[in-house]
């Protein structure tokens, strides 16, 4: 066993990388510094004052009624958030579902998800 130290950091999902009050999902939907769109997903972004990037969701019944579907979404949306969260500055992002996802495949929504990210890690 070598004592090497892994390239790439420590990819958790943390209390503190998630959206939790109302207060922090307003204060993003109020003012965005931008609004990031995709055919069903849409994306609001802006800085934080913490020291990491934090990710909210608001996904309505009215636009996915099934709750396996909101919560595959959720799992789809988290986990790519882990897996690039230390590329992103201390942005807050909020998802939200503009057009139902029926019929999308996870493919395809994983790939809405990751060109929404590519976007934010450009700016």
């Amino acid at each position: 066993m070598s004592n090497t130290v892994p390239t790439t950091p420590n990819a958790r999902f943390t209390k503190e990388q998630r959206l939790l009050t109302p207060t922090a999902f307003r204060e993003v939907f109020d003012a965005p510094e931008r609004k990031l769109h995709q055919s069903h997903l849409m994306a609001f972004v802006r800085t934080n004052t913490h020291e990491q990037p934090r990710v909210g969701m608001a996904i309505t019944k009215r636009k996915v009624p099934t709750a396996v579907t909101r919560n595959l979404i959720k799992r789809q949306i988290r986990e790519q958030f882990r897996v690039k969260a230390f590329s992103l500055e201390n942005k807050d992002v909020v998802f939200i579902i503009k057009n139902s996802v029926k019929g999308l495949s996870n493919k395809e929504l994983k790939t809405e998800i990751n060109n929404i990210f590519k976007k934010i890690e450009k700016k």
